[in-house]
């Protein structure tokens, strides 16, 4: 079993920035992709960004040059910067990670509210 932590949402202003984070614990052996969804209300679940074991990333065209994932392979812990965030980035947002563990072969986080609104 692996268990995934999510911190570091809220409530912000349009323009301003937050930083989540979502930790993992458990029965890992490795980890290869590390990545951040998002649902907002009516919507289906969408991937925000992903970062493979070799460091490389991928984001959603609507948050390229906004967002910036990064992790922290000793700690097991994927980040996501949001900087200029929009009211259209109010979302729950959901890590998940993917690689060699004691049971399934991805986890999901319990998901972390995100609101953007003046």
């Amino acid at each position: 079993q692996v268990q995934l932590v999510e911190s570091g949402g809220g409530l912000v202003q349009p323009g301003g920035s937050l930083r989540l984070s979502c930790a993992a614990s458990g029965s890992i052996f490795s980890i290869d992709s590390m990545r951040w969804y998002r649902q907002a209300p009516g919507k289906q679940r969408e991937l925000v960004a992903a970062i493979s074991s070799d460091g490389s990333t991928t984001y959603a065209d609507s948050v390229k040059d906004r967002f910036a994932i990064s992790r922290d392979n000793g700690k097991k812990t994927v980040y996501l910067q949001m900087n200029s965030l929009k009211p259209e980035d109010t979302a729950v947002y959901y890590c998940r990670v993917i690689g060699n563990f004691m049971g399934n072969n991805n986890y999901w986080g319990q998901g972390t509210q995100v609101t953007v609104s003046s």
